[in-house]
């Protein structure tokens, strides 16, 4: 290990983070980008979906590859920096980084479409429980951060300590305002029915179209006009 790797790895040494070049320039990348709230909220992703997918008898490196799901949980909410803030959803901006990241670090085109599909889908845990552990796992890291599972609690004590080292910093209101503030300032980020829609639609108490509505802007096929047809 450089120095430099050294010096990145040293705040977690007791925490079980991979050590691999590609891992720790992940975890500067996302430092570098992120929030601390944000950034350390990635980081206990990865350590609470390792954690599911023991409970589920998976094991690092054996059954899924651990590199990648590193990766993609140190980079899932990086739609949510400014350097990811384009003009998607803030899964995608972030999944789209991610690629151009992995790629300029020479990654093969199949491990980033890895990394890509869980950033993109993180937000999507029915679509994402049926896909490989390195893109279903981000999923179920990312929520349990947001709301233990009271079905597979964690060993005592170690919420503390990871809490010690990554603490939280409001990391639930924290990432609402950010998600909200992109969402202010481009609509189109948060379309209706979607997740970052519906806390738009909290913050300013604008309702939702309705399905009707919705069907008759233009352009249109017009298919509730005169519906439902006379016999």
């Amino acid at each position: 290990m450089t120095d430099k790797e050294h010096e990145t790895a040293a705040p977690y040494a007791g925490l079980p983070f991979p050590r691999t070049d590609l891992a720790l320039k992940a975890l500067r990348q996302a430092r570098d980008l992120e929030s601390p709230a944000i950034f350390n909220h990635s980081l206990r992703t990865y350590l609470y979906g390792r954690f599911l997918g023991e409970r589920q008898g998976l094991q690092p490196g054996h059954d899924y590859d651990d590199e990648l799901l590193f990766v993609g949980c140190a980079l899932h909410d990086a739609g949510l920096s400014l350097e990811g803030d384009g003009d998607q959803t803030f899964t995608v901006d972030g999944a789209d980084l991610a690629a151009r990241f992995l790629t300029d670090q020479g990654v093969a085109a199949d491990r980033v479409e890895v990394v890509w599909d869980a950033i993109a889908l993180h937000l999507h845990p029915d679509l994402t429980a049926r896909k490989r552990p390195e893109i279903a796992l981000v999923t179920a890291g990312a929520g349990y951060d947001l709301g233990p599972d009271p079905a597979h609690p964690l060993p005592p004590g170690y919420a503390d300590q990871v809490h010690a080292v990554l603490p939280r910093l409001h990391a639930a209101a924290v990432l609402y305002d950010t998600i909200v503030d992109q969402a202010l300032a481009k609509p189109h980020k948060a379309p209706p029915f979607s997740m970052p829609g519906e806390l738009l639609r909290q913050k300013t108490g604008t309702p939702w179209p309705t399905w009707q509505q919705l069907m008759a802007q233009e352009p249109s096929w017009h298919d509730y006009d005169q519906y439902p047809p006379t016999t």
